[in-house]
């Protein structure tokens, strides 16, 4: 059972496709089609299906409807309906309603989480009242609490995902009772990750409820390393004992049979390495320069989809020339988009190039076609006509047949020019490039060129925001932290740019707490290079014009959790990670050791990270695993945020 090898998103898309289908692998009528049916799902069921499933995939699957739960719905008495919603007593009462009303001719219903037995009677009772026990067909617990949106890369949440926030996670006046709220969901949700990754292609995706069956899903049962003191701590403290008890119930269990001891598996179980947000607080604010992390940025993009406004030129009104009106427009960025696979990980000025190399090819094609089709259109008797014409059919023919190519890569550049050139616009506007370098300095140590004053008071260069990031990974990344009288001279250089203060009063409270348990993270000491202007995507027919903005070439280097990750896969010994705490949910009892009992390193990894995450640091650990044959990394997070929602929340803790 090669847990990440084949990737958590082709997993929970093949448990989805399944619970679509009544939970059974294929239903088909008796004519072949897809028996038709409606869904109905929560915001929650929502965003786990839609970066995994499109709507035409939904209609091959007979998907006719996909409807919130919460909506208002007319009856449609001769068809079946799917469920996929979370048990709240808010959902269960809706469920009730619809049963009392008889919608739908079948109900198939399908819970994120698991439901407990208290709901499951509400359930029945409402059924037994409304007399549709015998239309409810099946009740499943589905275990797909989380959101995936790479084949290597998990969230928890897209909705309320405030409650497992970093804010709700280090607000001083939480009550142990509220963080033990936040800790268990976010325990539900990495249980729920664990049984879909060990998930059996020949088993189920759901543990059923009602009908008689056995479950034959698999679980991968990870081994657990966390840093101590920490709410990483107290998350591996409450997933080892879920895991555990899941384990010890042998008729119940979601994991594999070999519960106790090594077990046939053991050799390849995963490793789960969970972090806490506060031992890198500089990344998540950091500028970036690689096209999916500044696509997050500065764009509004979230469940691989961006949303761009475009102007749409100028218009004529009586009171003269103005803007017309800004078009929304929606992109999918999902791994069918091959240019997108290919270089979401690149930095910018690559991508820019590559989109105009891509138009060209592009053009020299449609070129191709279009004389290829004048050609046909000869006449004349002469025997070189005749000729000529014959030789071009089969050309034509192949030009023809591979028209729908064409189109696809059309509408891909188009998409791509939009994205980049709303990116490009970014980093022109608030000189990005010239962040980005900066703060790679900063947090190499490498000699600055230009003072942090300056940049601050210069009102050309970048947004309020932009300077308050900068100034933020410049005092997180200092060893020594600046003189009362600096610091006083950098907060009114702040303020007279427009910047909020109360990040600064939270980071200010961070960093002595820090100091006391322990020393910043450092971030190595290679920098980016910057390679003067990019003079070849400036050729006069490109869309990019790039001028004034440095092309910067990445040099690797492990940011934190990536060296954490590092030390604990290939059980290297460093002061870093050698206090981390060691837990083995199939140990007979549970040990309360920083001692591994394995000694070999790992072939697969999950680096979860409690307080929320970011595109920077998951291309980090992609860029890493690319000089590890063999090996296999996911990464996840509580919740994805990008640095403008990040200091949003630091600014609310620096105002308590």
């Amino acid at each position: 059972m090669a847990a990440a090898a084949a990737g958590i998103r082709e997993r929970q898309t093949v448990a989805l496709k399944r619970m679509l289908n009544f939970n059974v692998p294929h239903v088909k009528n008796s004519t072949g089609e897809p028996v038709w049916k409606v869904l109905i799902y929560d915001r929650f069921g929502q965003d786990i299906i839609s970066p995994l499933l499109s709507v035409k995939e939904l209609r091959d699957m007979g998907i006719t409807l996909h409807l919130l739960l919460h909506s208002d719905r007319d009856p449609i008495p001769d068809v079946p309906a799917v469920y996929f919603i979370m048990p709240t007593e808010e959902n269960i009462d809706r469920l009730c309603q619809d049963l009392r009303n008889q919608l739908y001719e079948s109900y198939y219903l399908n819970f994120i989480s698991a439901i407990s037995r208290s709901k499951l009677e509400d359930i029945a009772n409402a059924a037994l009242a409304a007399s549709a026990v015998a239309q409810v067909a099946k009740v499943f617990d589905q275990y797909l609490n989380f959101i995936t949106l790479e084949d290597d890369m998990f969230i928890l949440c897209n909705q309320n995902k405030e409650l497992v926030s970093y804010r709700a996670i280090n607000r001083p006046d939480i009550t142990d009772t509220e963080m033990e709220t936040v800790m268990d969901t976010i325990v539900d949700s990495l249980f729920c990750f664990f049984v879909t990754l060990g998930l059996l292609f020949d088993g189920s995706p759901g543990n059923i409820l009602i009908t008689c069956w056995t479950a034959t899903l698999k679980g991968a049962v990870p081994i657990i390393r966390c840093s101590r003191g920490t709410a990483a701590e107290m998350v591996a403290v409450k997933l080892d004992k879920k895991l555990r008890e899941n384990l010890r119930d042998a008729r119940n269990s979601l994991f594999t049979g070999d519960t106790l001891g090594t077990g046939q598996f053991s050799f390849q179980r995963p490793l789960l390495v969970l972090v806490d947000r506060n031992i890198d607080l500089a990344t998540p604010l950091h500028h970036t320069w690689t096209y999916q992390a500044l696509v997050h940025d500065v764009l509004d993009f979230h469940l691989n989809r961006v949303n761009l406004e475009e102007s749409s030129g100028m218009e004529n009104s009586p009171a003269g020339a103005r803007p017309k009106r800004k078009n929304k427009k929606s992109y999918d960025l999902t791994p069918v988009d091959k240019f997108w696979q290919k270089h979401k990980g690149s930095p910018f000025p690559e991508v820019a190039e590559s989109v105009q190399q891509e138009l060209e090819s592009y053009r020299a094609q449609e070129d191709e076609v279009k004389r290829l089709k004048s050609i046909m259109g000869l006449e004349g008797e002469d025997e070189g006509a005749i000729s000529m014409l014959s030789d071009n059919t089969a050309k034509l023919t192949s030009a023809v047949s591979s028209l729908p190519e064409l189109l696809e890569k059309k509408r891909l550049i188009d998409l791509h020019t939009n994205v980049a050139t709303a990116v490009l616009e970014h980093i022109k506007a608030r000189k990005l490039d010239v962040y980005f370098e900066y703060e790679e300095k900063i947090m190499s140590k490498t000699t600055l060129d230009k003072s942090l004053l300056d940049i601050i008071s210069d009102p050309d260069a970048g947004t309020p925001e932009d300077k308050m990031r900068l100034f933020l990974i410049y005092y997180i990344s200092s060893q020594q932290a600046p003189s009362e009288a600096d610091l006083e001279q950098y907060k009114k250089a702040l303020t007279d740019a427009g910047c909020n203060l109360n990040p600064l009063q939270y980071i200010k409270q961070w960093k002595a707490f820090a100091k006391m348990a322990s020393a910043p993270a450092s971030y190595g000491n290679t920098t980016a290079k910057s390679m003067g202007l990019l003079s070849r995507v400036m050729n006069t027919g490109s869309q990019f014009v790039m001028e004034g903005v440095k092309n910067l070439v990445l040099k690797q280097q492990n940011l934190p959790v990536t060296r954490i990750l590092d030390n604990l896969m290939e059980m290297k010994s460093n002061p870093e990670t050698d206090d981390y705490r060691y837990f083995d949910p199939k140990m007979l009892r549970g040990n309360d050791s920083s001692v591994p009992r394995n000694k070999n390193p790992f072939q697969e990894a999950i680096v979860f990270v409690v307080g929320g995450g970011n595109y920077i640091e998951y291309q980090n650990l992609v860029d890493y695993i690319k000089g590890k044959p063999g090996k296999h990394i996911l990464y996840g997070c509580s919740e994805l945020f990008n640095a403008t929602q990040f200091i949003k929340q630091l600014s609310q803790l620096g105002q308590k």
